[in-house]
């Protein structure tokens, strides 16, 4: 059995993870859902550090699954405790030092999702719906408005203060419909910064709502 540490993107939203985290319990393993202060404004990636760490507690043979922004608290999770394997679902994924707020910058991760926009033929302004939200099912949107949070601006300014990425298996999960970060961006990035080749599954940003059977498959095989 092995356990698997969910931890969602930005806004912290445990929710996020609903319709992925039964599915790998009836599998016979076990899933715990991270929730994070994303609305703080005192809490950055050291207190999502923490929580992450307390959630997992003794556990072992424990596969860190980290979403979006999720991806800036996982190595440094990684750096503490000991972890089999990592997955980065439509991660940012940080090299030491970096804050969230300068990847943007850093990856030209604006500067794709633009130009996966002219070539898809939608909008390039940022709107919810279409970026987030555009092939999540309407009931699974219903279900979920209460469950939403923005990030505050603490977590963009902290330091992902780690050394190195851990020497256990990392994969890089992308979304095939992911409009955020286009599927050729994330790919770009984790072989810039991994050095490995990235998996792609059905499903845009939000793929853990969209698309949660096949990305359990795919960590049920991880």
């Amino acid at each position: 059995m092995h356990a698997y540490v969910l931890i969602p993107g930005a806004g912290g939203v445990p929710w996020y993870w609903h319709r992925v985290a039964p599915l790998l319990r009836e599998a016979g393993h076990e899933a715990i859902v991270v929730g994070l202060p994303g609305p703080d404004p005192d809490a950055g990636l050291p207190e999502y550090t923490g929580l992450v760490i307390e959630a997992i507690g003794g556990r072992e043979d424990v596969v860190l699954v980290a979403a979006s922004l999720g991806g800036f608290t996982a190595p440094l999770v990684a750096q503490r405790v000991p972890v089999r394997a990592l997955v980065l679902v439509n991660a940012m994924i940080p090299v030491p030092g970096e804050t969230p707020g300068a990847w943007w910058g850093n990856t030209g991760s604006a500067q794709a999702r633009e130009a996966a926009a002219e070539r898809g033929g939608y909008g390039t302004d940022f709107d919810l719906n279409l970026y987030f939200l555009h092939d999540v099912p309407p009931e699974v949107i219903a279900s979920g408005e209460d469950e939403q949070f923005s990030e505050a601006d603490a977590v963009f300014g902290s330091v992902c203060d780690f050394t190195a990425w851990p020497d256990v298996p990392i994969r890089v999960v992308a979304g095939a419909d992911d409009r955020f970060f286009p599927v050729s961006f994330q790919q770009q990035v984790a072989r810039d910064r991994l050095r490995i080749r990235a998996d792609i599954l059905p499903g845009g940003h939000l793929i853990a709502l969209a698309q949660p059977g096949p990305l359990a498959d795919y960590l049920l095989h991880v």
